[in-house]
């Protein structure tokens, strides 16, 4: 018996040695899919970028820090994604073992008990004198398929890439987080600015009311000064309890990605005291799929298509299986294990070719071929996505600076102008009109500076997420 098992696995080695090969030919990222350089960047080879820079040396504010500290250690969907590479680690682990054989231990026990009148039952009379017989089974059964067409070993290649394609997953989803907090962040700090223009604007309408009411009484105005004065008051009063709800809500925000309830967030700096980063280290469009997770998700994307495209090219090959069976076997309980005697063993090995099946199987290679062209068409996307984002970024980076200045300067003017409007209407050589419309075009200018410095800030955030920051 044990030459014949020789026999058998030597030609199934031979087989694989010599019919074995790529039976589909993988098609490769493609190089084409990115540009030389950015629009609105420089031209330029250095290859260093910010995104090489961990989370905790890119922003300073400890309070940022402490906040995006929380959100890594303790956001749902970062969790739920770590459990998703737990599992891709286990089919990954579960996919090694394709190659080894099956092995099963069995130990079987029947009875029989023909007719009398059956050939069988009359025969069994005459040979052993009894009505029943009995069979009593120990052994070992294997079963092996040879991988002639690679199938087994683009199912590990592909059980691989998913695994790694998880991997990114995760990292794409805690550059999301650390970008939301940061701006979660700086947004809170714009709306506490806002809140302190809202107030210092209400003090200023309170003092020019009290002025128009001196006037009123000494019958230099109409009560209709008085109404618009008024009018003006109640709409900077009203900013303030819309302003802090609007605190409310973004702190509740921060605190669902931190993974905690609803509650107050600390705030140690001022928006004013930040300074907006002059970030210029991009890199080159093509290191995007090594820094960003989600084009390098793409990538093993199209390296698990690949792998299923060789699988159900496999399944329409002839498949080689070798099934063998040893162990003792008797009739009578007390020969069970009587060896040599009672030893037995059986060895096939065999191709198997799709007949009848043949159009399912060929329709799971076209669907699989598809989908592969489809992978490589969600790859450049993805590369579009990136490249018009990190633009994007440096875009607003450049004009909102630009912005910044001229409104600087804006607030700068309408300040002096609320000075003189309201030194000439107490000397009586301006309208009232004329000092409301300089308090209400400051407020409107100073918010809209706090909201310029926001998105400033998230401006180098956004850049730094769209260069593939925030997962280190």
């Amino acid at each position: 018996m044990k030459n014949h098992i020789t026999k058998i696995v030597t030609f199934a080695i031979l087989i694989t040695t010599l019919i074995s090969c790529k039976v589909s030919k993988d098609i490769e990222t493609p190089k084409d899919a990115f540009p030389e350089n950015f629009r609105n960047a420089s031209v330029s080879s250095d290859t260093t970028s910010i995104a090489d820079v961990e989370w905790k040396n890119f922003f300073t504010e400890k309070d940022i820090i402490k906040l995006i500290d929380s959100a890594v250690a303790r956001n749902n969907d970062l969790q739920i994604a770590e459990k998703n590479i737990e599992i891709a680690q286990y089919r990954f682990t579960q996919s090694k073992w394709g190659n080894v054989p099956q092995v099963n231990l069995f130990v079987n026990a029947s009875t029989s008990n023909p007719s009398d009148n059956s050939f069988t039952g009359l025969n069994l009379n005459q040979a052993i004198g009894a009505k029943h017989i009995d069979d009593y089974s120990a052994g070992a059964s294997l079963s092996w398929e040879a991988d002639i067409w690679g199938k087994i070993r683009n199912q590990k290649k592909g059980a691989y890439a998913g695994y790694l394609q998880s991997e990114e997953v995760k990292k794409a989803l805690q550059t999301n987080i650390v970008a939301n907090v940061s701006r979660g962040y700086y947004n809170l700090l714009m709306l506490d600015a806002q809140l302190d223009i809202a107030r210092q604007n209400l003090r200023l309408n309170d003092s020019t009311t009290n002025i128009i009411k001196l006037k009123y009484d000494a019958g230099q105005v109409t009560t209709l000064a008085i109404q618009q004065s008024e009018a003006q008051k109640l709409n900077s009063a009203q900013l303030i309890p819309l302003l802090e709800q609007n605190i409310a809500i973004q702190e509740n925000a921060l605190s669902v990605l931190t993974g905690s309830f609803p509650n107050s967030k600390e705030r140690s700096v001022k928006l004013s005291a930040l300074e907006v980063k002059q970030n210029t280290a991009i890199g080159i469009p093509s290191a995007l799929v090594s820094r960003r997770p989600d084009v390098k998700s793409a990538e093993l994307a199209l390296k698990v298509a690949n792998a299923n495209v060789g699988i159900t090219k496999a399944d329409l090959y002839p498949a080689l299986r070798i099934t063998a069976q040893g162990g003792v076997n008797s009739f009578e309980a007390s020969n069970w294990f009587n060896i040599p005697a009672s030893l037995f063993g059986t060895v096939a090995g065999g191709l198997t070719q799709p007949l009848l099946n043949n159009k399912r199987v060929r329709t799971q290679y076209n669907i699989a071929v598809a989908e592969r062209e489809k992978a490589v068409l969600s790859f450049r996307q993805s590369v579009l996505v990136a490249v018009s984002e990190v633009s994007d970024a440096l875009v607003k980076v450049e004009k909102l600076q630009q912005q910044e200045t001229f409104l600087k300067e804006k607030v700068k003017t309408l300040q002096q102008a609320i000075k003189n409007a309201n030194l000439l209407f107490k000397n009586g050589m301006a309208e009232y009109l004329e000092v409301l419309t300089a308090q209400a075009n400051l407020l409107q200018s100073e918010l809209e500076l706090a909201d310029i410095k926001r998105q400033q800030l998230t401006a180098n955030t956004d850049l730094y997420r769209a260069l593939g920051g925030g997962w280190k």
